[in-house]
């Protein structure tokens, strides 16, 4: 196989078929993300009315994360086995069920336990529409394909608190669950419609069983204990590196297991020899935990410095997705022509930017410079998101794409995972030198009493955006090494993982 698609190399044409394709896939993927981040607002809600505490009505947040992280891994083998057109209904019919499940909760257990099928279903939608998408765009048109499965994934943990904080202030917290109905079975009628017949699916593909149970729960146990670091656990916590580490070890066996096995191991992790399908994969994993640092951070600043409420400190994200859903599509085809390379370079400058508005924060900042900056966050990320995406699938056949998507948002699940957590105790160290007595927490700040605390605390916040601003920096040199645009008529890299013929990265 030496191509991902069998369209015509010089085809670019951003087709009808191709349209209608992106359209499902945006129409299924936006609700599911927009509900990984909905709840976050309506936690205290809802542990009043299940008169349950803040720790147990917590895993309505923390079930549904981590049953997506054990979910996702099993998107490749699926996607071969079943064809991508089942999976993606499949997947949204359980995310339907689940929220009709959650809506109509009567106690945290059931509430909890739903949201667990929601995840199922969520956890496989965005890569099984990633996998639908890259395989009928082809080389050609990745850049702006890509683009469209970035404008969700942006969106939603922007406007998930936005959207959660007006249900819950004007209507019941069921409410937030029952809203995706009609948009998820808008989106499930347009697939039975527009998505094409699973006419390439391997029936005979077996499952790895051990490999998904060593993958699935590592996952899982890595990205628990790195959320563990949000909630104000420091990193010398067992709940913190117990966790982790454990989620290292399943992880690591399971890498060295699955170089023997080759393309029948859970995912095939002999991609990462391709140097572009690598150093997206860094790029992402660097970037990403970065942003999602500064989505944890920004809003937090408005709620413990300035006293804003829930939804007016998630309005502060509002313009990041306008200045994403505004440079998405132009950066999409950017990339098309000059490639992958140029685009993310220059969406990472305007980045940090953006970020230099917040290493400098005082209490009284201006909240228009602080939108302004946001905006400016999201046109840079914009840039970069499509571009990197992109990348990944520059050299790889059609075969090893489903592989391909399914390593990819694992790394974007630990990489945003490790972000917030190395942002929060960053965080909590810059909190401890700026504010005496504090030992970190927020929970120790609220017991300071000094006139000039919101000070202290806003140059607390403005250290840990310089840490972020670092970490996004660093994903410059995995940046650098990504390949040019791919030249015309190159041998890529096959379903087995090795590549047919040198290709000419002219770097």
């Amino acid at each position: 196989m030496t191509s991902v698609t069998d369209r015509p190399p010089g085809d670019a044409v951003f087709d009808p078929e191709l349209r209608r394709l992106a359209a499902v896939v945006v129409l299924g993927a936006m609700m599911t993300i927009l509900d990984a981040t909905i709840v976050n607002v309506a936690i205290n809600t809802l542990g009043r009315d299940f008169h349950t505490s803040l720790s147990t009505i917590q895993w309505v947040m923390t079930g549904y994360t981590l049953a997506l992280a054990m979910t996702i891994p099993l998107t490749g083998w699926a996607v071969q086995r079943f064809g991508g057109r089942t999976m993606w209904i499949t997947s949204i019919v359980l995310f339907i069920a689940g929220s009709v499940l959650c809506g109509a909760a009567w106690s945290v257990t059931s509430l909890i336990a739903f949201r667990v099928v929601q995840a199922i279903g969520g956890g496989m939608l965005m890569p099984v529409g990633q996998t639908m998408l890259a395989r009928k765009a082809g080389p050609e048109r990745m850049g702006r394909v890509m683009s469209v499965v970035a404008v969700p994934a942006m969106l939603g943990p922007v406007l998930g608190p936005v959207l959660g904080g007006l249900i819950v202030d004007d209507l019941s917290w069921r409410w937030m669950f029952y809203v995706n109905v009609p948009v998820c079975a808008l989106a499930l009628l347009a697939a039975f419609a527009w998505l094409p017949r699973d006419t390439d699916r391997q029936a005979g593909t077996p499952l790895d069983v051990f490999g998904l149970v060593l993958l699935s729960p590592g996952l899982a146990a890595l990205v628990y204990g790195l959320s563990q670091t949000g909630n104000g656990h420091g990193v010398t916590d067992p709940q913190v590196y117990g966790w982790a580490g454990a989620g290292v070890v399943l992880i690591a066996v399971f890498v060295v297991r699955a170089l023997t096995r080759g393309d029948r191991a859970l995912v095939d992790v002999r991609l990462f020899r391709d140097r572009g399908f690598t150093a997206s994969g860094v790029a992402l994993f660097v970037y990403v935990g970065a942003l999602f640092g500064v989505t944890f951070m920004a809003p937090l600043y408005l709620q413990t410095v300035r006293s804003d409420s829930p939804l007016h400190a998630g309005l502060l994200l509002a313009p990041m997705g306008i200045g994403a859903a505004l440079s998405m599509p132009v950066a999409g085809r950017l990339t098309d022509r000059v490639g992958s390379r140029v685009l993310a370079v220059s969406g990472l400058v305007v980045v940090l930017a953006g970020l230099s508005a917040y290493t400098r924060l005082s209490a009284d900042t201006s909240r228009l410079l602080l939108g302004a900056a946001m905006l400016l966050v999201g046109i840079g990320h914009g840039m970069m998101m499509p571009s990197l995406m992109a990348a990944a699938y520059l050299r790889l056949s059609r075969a090893a794409v489903p592989a391909a998507t399914t390593a990819s948002n694992i790394v974007v699940r630990v990489g945003s995972s490790f972000g917030v957590a190395a942002l929060a105790v960053a965080l909590q160290i810059s909190i401890r030198h700026q504010v005496p007595g504090a030992t970190g927490s927020l929970a120790s700040v609220s017991r300071v009493r000094s006139p000039d605390l919101p000070s202290r605390l806003a140059h607390a916040f403005g250290g840990g955006f310089w840490w972020a601003s670092a970490i996004a920096a660093a994903a410059v040199v995995p940046i650098l090494l990504l390949p040019r645009r791919r030249p015309p008529a190159v041998s890529v890299v096959e379903g087995d993982g090795s590549v047919a013929e040198p290709v000419d990265d002219r770097a």
